[in-house]
């Protein structure tokens, strides 16, 4: 009996990028795992390889399944999702007090978590993009349309900041870009630039010279960390009259002296699969440094292989919208392109130290739950309009300048 094809649509060319990357992401995550297992799975390294193919193939799932769906679903999808998201996000801040859990949540029942800002994420872009292919009219004028839009950005990058600035300013940039080529009034975005670098840099000054609550104590440490500052350690030593003990894993200089010690092992060629030595010591081999173990087994031409697929991504999203149907589908595909390229070079930033530790994972790669499933859902909506899109290189169908 002959089992029923599968003939996935879409660019072929990002169905590829995406499956090689799929295939990194199941021999990086088995090879990094190996101490995490010896740790949480007493020595049992085929868990977590079982585990990725796993999630891999479901994301691919998830993926097919999404990119069947007509783009403009996605419309009134996005209205829902922000419904939902705002009250998920709060409810994310208040119970972070209880189990500092403040990422995540738990679905009741099934104890199945997930991270908040995820749906979040999905949810805003697809919504500006409506927005921004509704207010075409009158784009430039300040109040029914550049306020309508910052609005939404406001709330969910204010609910998401807390508990992860990362992703609140990951979010933020892509929502501004997406102003800027929606042909949002030119100077109304200059001033809330400048009003957010002014904010961002007395916020810093104010953190790295007073004692601060909560999750801002965390970016204080990871600011230090980059630029090398030791202002606590310092001060601790002229409070006790001593120099306290130095833990080798809370090193400012750690995370990042160990990345570059993978990077250089990597060479040009790579240690080979398997083969890494950093594997065990640095922390988070698996998800926030995933990179540095790819170029030590794999070398300088790995890791540029794998940047090189981020980059053809974009290069086909960018030849795939100058056909698109429709605003909507414009402004959806290159936000959901965004997301998905900033956290990837933002990881990877991080992993050579041109960053500071952000927690962000590398998209399709990273060992990761949700986060996978987001991504999944991403490029699976980037496949949706690619069909609508492209054929044969030529406009498929008639344009359209308003969404569904």
């Amino acid at each position: 009996m002959k089992l029923p094809a599968i003939h996935a649509k879409g660019d072929r060319v990002i169905w590829a990028v995406v499956i090689v990357l799929s295939l990194v992401s199941v021999l990086a995550v088995y090879s990094s795992t190996g101490q995490l297992a010896h740790k949480m799975k007493g020595g049992n390294t085929e868990f977590y390889l079982i585990k990725q193919v796993a999630l891999v193939t479901l994301g691919l799932a998830l993926m097919y399944s999404v990119h069947l769906v007509h783009y403009g679903v996605f419309s009134r999808i996005g209205q829902v999702l922000m419904i939902i998201s705002v009250p998920l996000l709060a409810l994310t801040l208040t119970t972070a007090e209880v189990n500092s859990a403040s990422r995540w949540l738990t679905i009741p029942f099934i104890n199945l978590s997930f991270q908040t800002s995820d749906l979040a994420k999905l949810g805003l872009v697809m919504y500006l993009s409506r927005l921004l292919s509704r207010k075409q009219e009158n784009i430039k004028d300040f109040k029914s349309a550049f306020v309508p839009l910052i609005i939404p950005i406001l709330i969910i990058c204010g609910l998401i900041l807390p508990a992860n600035f990362s992703t609140a300013a990951l979010l933020f940039g892509t929502c501004f870009i997406l102003l800027f080529i929606g042909g949002v009034n030119t100077k109304y975005l200059m001033a809330m630039m400048g009003i957010g670098i002014a904010s961002l840099v007395l916020f810093i000054v104010i953190m790295l010279n007073f004692d601060m609550p909560g999750r801002i104590k965390t970016w204080k440490s990871r600011v230090e960390n980059y630029l090398n500052i030791e202002v606590a350690e310092k001060d601790r030593k002229e409070e006790n009259g001593s120099a306290p003990k130095k833990d080798k894993k809370a090193d400012a200089n750690y995370q990042s002296t160990q990345a570059k010690v993978a990077i250089a092992n990597g060479g040009l060629f790579g240690m080979g699969p398997g083969q890494s030595e950093q594997r065990n010591i640095l922390p988070h081999p698996y998800s926030d440094f995933i990179f540095a173990i790819i170029i030590e087994e794999g070398g300088i031409i790995g890791g540029a292989i794998v940047v090189l697929m981020y980059l053809i991504l974009f290069y086909r999203v960018v030849r795939m919208v100058k056909y698109s149907p429709q605003l909507f589908a414009t402004f959806l595909a290159i936000g959901c392109t965004l997301l998905l390229l900033f956290q990837a070079f933002i990881n990877m930033a991080v992993a050579v130290n041109l960053f500071p530790v952000t927690g962000q994972a590398l998209p399709l790669v990273s060992m990761g739950g949700t986060s996978t499933l987001a991504t999944s859902c991403a490029i699976g909506i980037i496949l949706s309009i690619s069909r609508h899109c492209v054929n044969e290189g030529k406009p498929k169908g008639k344009e359209v300048t308003n969404a569904a």
